[in-house]
């Protein structure tokens, strides 16, 4: 028996695609379109083809940037996605304080990107900031402004505080999707702490955890607007990232061209990661489902 198909619903996300291609697909072409091409102003475009590729992929400045980037993607990734797990870990299960940990948890993640930036250019001043007069006033030299190391702890911190709370609500959300039998059987093999985390909770959140880790991955290697707000980059290049390199190349030094090629690139190598996380998770899905 031969059935009729609806193409009806195609017109119910036709906005969305739209919508898509005027946000996404159009931008990146325009990219592209710069990326193969050069300009010396009046609106006049002239053929380069992969000039600007090979000029990216030998310069110093944008391995520099990528070493600083990968650095700082795998602190941070190190630091939030164990200290996620160990929170949700100790966090309520159920009742009045279960209720109070998730706000309280969710706070961080709700105050907008540059408003954390702010909150931590002041927090770290050596005049007025409280760690930063605090620290000095202890005897240790702490200077995000002038020194590379205070730096880089300063935006690691600001980093972990204000993303440590996703990885947390997605673990516990993992957690509390674990049946009550395994525990009771556990209890009853007299297991301990530890075997119970290892054998029960981290395999069940295992999948949750590595979206965690994508969401986190793709984030960090885009962060742009806290480290800029902080140090602006600095002291020298020693902040300098990926998307805060790419911009000054765009808008500061207005080399359209190269800068087109940088963010291909920028983009190819966020879409592999990606992939390869999207990969390893159905996986995973596929060896739970057996």
């Amino acid at each position: 028996m031969n059935k009729t198909v609806n193409q009806k619903a195609w017109f119910l996300i036709l906005p969305v695609l739209l919508l898509v291609a005027f946000s996404a697909v159009i931008p990146l072409m325009t990219v592209v379109n710069y990326s193969v091409q050069d300009t010396f102003g009046r609106n006049e475009f002239f053929w380069a083809g992969l000039e600007w590729f090979e000029q990216m992929l030998a310069s110093e400045r944008m391995w520099n940037a990528l070493g600083r980037q990968i650095a700082f993607t795998s602190i941070i990734l190190a630091i939030q996605i164990p200290l996620g797990v160990f929170v949700a870990l100790n966090m309520p299960k159920k009742g009045f304080w279960a209720s109070f940990c998730l706000v309280l948890m969710s706070l961080p993640l709700l105050i907008p990107w540059n408003v954390v930036g702010t909150i931590w250019q002041i927090f770290g001043r050596v005049d007025i900031g409280l760690l930063g007069y605090t620290l000095n006033a202890i005897g240790i030299d702490y200077n995000y402004t002038q020194d590379f190391y205070a730096a880089w702890i300063t935006v690691v911190m600001m980093d972990v505080w204000h993303w440590t709370s996703l990885v947390a609500l997605l673990a516990y959300a993992g957690l509390q999707s674990i049946p009550d039998a395994y525990y009771q059987a556990a209890k009853i093999d007299q297991a301990g702490r530890w075997k119970v985390f290892r054998f029960i909770e981290l395999p069940k959140i295992m999948g949750v955890l590595m979206i965690a880790i994508l969401l986190r991955f793709m984030d960090s290697f885009m962060i742009y607007t806290e480290p800029f707000v902080v140090t602006g980059g600095g002291p020298g290049n020693s902040t300098t990232f990926l998307s805060i390199d790419l911009v000054k190349m765009a808008l500061g030094q207005f080399d359209l061209g190269p800068a087109a090629a940088f963010s291909i690139m920028y983009y190819l190598v966020i879409l592999l990661v990606s992939y390869v996380f999207y990969t390893v998770m159905t996986n995973l899905d596929k060896r739970d489902g057996h």
